[in-house]
């Protein structure tokens, strides 16, 4: 992580951007956000719907990485919403105080089942797959994650 600018990745699960039918408008406003709110936004990628999918991402995506990676999408009701699923099968401790901020920004929230935790050097929060609502959810956290992420990295001892 650096110390001026943390770092930050955008996965967005979705079948329909994997196969080109549906824009990655929800991927585009995440990195928009992110980069706005003084993060280096250094990779975006897309994977398709499912756990075992969101899994193999966020584990090559967290492997050696120091900062945010923040999901879109897959996170609702429907068969192939999984990335909670796969996002529970990589992370190593969760932070539900995250989880539950983002989900009490807007009524709708409370339909989403994303997650947040950690693995190694990295936090994971998952956002849904609509634009306004997965902006909506990192604004409600992205003031405090500079913070986590120091203190994950044990670089802020100012308590």
């Amino acid at each position: 992580m650096s110390d001026l600018r943390p770092e930050a990745k955008v996965l967005t699960c979705s079948d329909g951007v994997v196969h080109g039918t549906r824009d990655d408008a929800s991927g585009a406003a995440l990195a928009d956000l992110l980069e706005s709110h003084g993060f280096d936004v250094v990779e975006r990628r897309v994977t398709a719907d499912g756990a075992d999918n969101v899994a193999s991402a966020l584990t090559d995506m967290s492997d050696g990485f120091a900062g945010l990676i923040a999901s879109t999408g897959g996170t609702g009701f429907a068969p192939r919403d999984q990335t909670p699923e796969g996002t529970r099968a990589v992370i190593e401790r969760e932070a539900p105080g995250l989880a539950e901020a983002m989900r009490l920004c807007n009524p709708l929230g409370r339909l989403s089942r994303g997650v947040a935790g950690v693995r190694g050097d990295a936090i994971i929060v998952n956002t849904p797959g609509s634009t306004k609502g997965c902006v909506e959810q990192l604004e409600a956290i992205i003031d405090v994650l500079p913070h986590a992420l120091r203190l994950l990295h044990d670089t802020d001892n100012s308590h």
